[in-house]
């Protein structure tokens, strides 16, 4: 099973933000951990500020991928592109934010990415992540077992 985790916006300045919304890891000890707690699992990450290098990306995990599990950042509230891309994504997806986005300000309410997910979480810091992939292995079997 192959899993692509994509990050995108600020998310590689982690150390920099408010810990009580984000936890104080960084994003690469995010990804260790992440591995570590599913070592039968191959995963990819992937990381970048930039719109059109985060659609790339999920157009190849399209044909690489089983699942993705993708935060788009600030992207999540404004991005028809990468909501679009992620339409086209036939692989389960899950949206995963570190913060509580319901707890944020009102413009961050509107997630128009996570329409296209299978589901997204939100709130748990770097436990969104970890019940992201337990979520898509799980969405994973069920689809295998329908086959």
């Amino acid at each position: 099973m192959n899993i692509c985790v994509l990050n995108g916006p600020n998310l590689n300045l982690l150390n920099k933000r408010e810990e009580e919304k984000y936890g104080n890891l960084s994003l690469e000890e995010i990804n260790k951990k992440i591995a570590s707690e599913f070592p039968e699992i191959s995963f990819s990450f992937f990381q970048s500020n930039i719109e059109g290098e985060i659609i790339e990306q999920i157009q190849k995990c399209s044909e690489s991928c089983d699942g993705l599990i993708i935060n788009p950042g600030g992207y999540s509230h404004t991005s028809v592109a990468i909501r679009d891309a992620l339409e086209i994504c036939r692989i389960p997806k899950i949206e995963v934010h570190l913060s509580n986005i319901a707890a944020r300000e009102h413009f961050r309410h509107n997630m128009i990415t996570a329409s296209v997910c299978n589901g997204y979480i939100s709130g748990l810091k770097e436990y969104s992540y970890i019940g992201a992939v337990f979520t898509l292995i799980q969405i994973l079997k069920s689809c295998k077992s329908r086959k």
